[in-house]
């Protein structure tokens, strides 16, 4: 991730709060609270009012949230108290995003599998629940209480306004002025882990190519499987950091000619040097060094060559009155790429420009630039 989203307070995570009262307050102390009704929510005034109006709906998404909740609420009445316990330390565990990202030890990370070692049919009821639970935040009875995710949507790019996607850095996000938004992506894919399918902190707007033609149901948390099946928990970036970063990106060039560059003539190196671990699972997880090759690779990065070829030959032919020679047109570069590395792919431009010059595939010849691109 080249740099972190600010996170925007939103009605919309009173949504999370329902669910952390259903786990703790409704669950969790099922084993005391006797049979299951309304009365369980009486003290949450907004969410009773929700589960007052499933209880008299007959919708579909109605039935789905009251069957859930209900089905689970038997199973932990049947459950030991150590269990409960276990269950209590594995939700907050999935939704501590902060430290699951850092891979801090002392907070687990729970997939439905792990579930199963607790209770099968309760890992069946939490997959069914927690994946369908997020297209359920359009019910009209749950909008009521906690808006419209469009509405947040809108908070959103107002507060990151870059316009760029950060998992890649290449493609435009939909912003203010569209009438459609990009998907959320769920971080810690809602396939894999329970309890955090509508956690805001796991919810990242990313443009298509990230979420679904890389990303898609990747674990960002492990690692690929190895020759003998095993995988191991890796870093990953915090999409909402609080302390901000910048991934810095170099590249060379093996090859002298730019017509006909391919992927294999072009090495990428990424910093800082603090952030190796979570670098290599973003490149992992979202195809990085294979799509910004292809940029490279392709129509953008020649006519970025031919932009600065063309100001050194003004320049020539003008005497110095007109353009600029290529340093000076580095110079300039720099000083954007440092105020808007994401602006026109800057910090990607840059650095292959740079690699240009490194490699002298702009030089002069008998005077004039030698015109390696067009």
């Amino acid at each position: 991730m080249l740099f972190p989203y600010v996170y925007v307070k939103h009605s919309m995570e009173k949504m999370q709060g329902f669910i952390d009262f259903i786990f703790f307050a409704v669950w969790c102390k099922a084993r005391t609270r006797g049979a299951y009704g309304l009365h369980l929510f009486a003290t949450n005034a907004k969410l009773y009012a929700v589960m007052k109006a499933f209880h008299y709906s007959d919708t579909q998404g109605a039935d789905f949230f009251n069957t859930h909740v209900e089905s689970i609420y038997k199973i932990f009445r049947t459950l030991p108290a150590s269990h409960i316990r276990k269950l209590r330390r594995w939700y907050s565990g999935n939704n501590d995003l902060e430290k699951v990202c850092a891979n801090d030890s002392s907070v687990p990370l729970i997939r439905y599998e792990e579930i199963k070692t607790v209770n099968p049919e309760l890992a069946k009821q939490f997959a069914t629940f927690f994946k369908g639970l997020y297209e359920k935040l359009d019910l009209a009875a749950i909008r009521k209480q906690i808006g419209d995710i469009d509405a947040h949507y809108q908070a959103f790019v107002r507060a990151n306004n870059t316009g760029k996607c950060p998992f890649c850095g290449l493609s435009d996000l939909l912003g203010e002025y569209h009438s459609k938004r990009e998907a959320y992506d769920h971080y810690l894919p809602k396939a894999l882990y329970p309890f955090n399918s509508i956690n805001f902190h796991n919810l990242v707007p990313a443009c298509h190519h990230c979420n679904s033609s890389y990303k898609g149901s990747t674990n960002p948390a492990y690692t690929p499987k190895d020759p003998c099946d095993q995988q191991a928990r890796r870093k990953l970036f915090y999409p909402f950091a609080p302390q901000p970063w910048r991934v810095q990106v170099q590249v060379g060039l093996k090859s002298g000619a730019i017509e006909g560059l391919q992927p294999g003539d072009i090495a990428l190196d990424f910093g800082p040097a603090e952030l190796t671990e979570q670098i290599e699972t973003w490149k992992d997880v979202y195809g990085i060094e294979e799509r910004y090759r292809a940029k490279l690779c392709a129509a953008d990065a020649k006519a970025w060559l031919v932009a600065m070829e063309d100001e050194w030959r003004w320049y020539d032919e003008s005497g110095g009155a007109e353009g600029k020679l290529p340093e000076a047109y580095l110079r300039d570069l720099a000083r954007h790429a440092a105020h808007s590395p994401y602006a026109d792919t800057n910090f990607l431009k840059h650095a292959f420009l740079q690699a240009c010059a490194a490699a002298e595939i702009s030089q002069p010849a008998a005077g004039l630039p030698m015109r390696t691109a067009r």
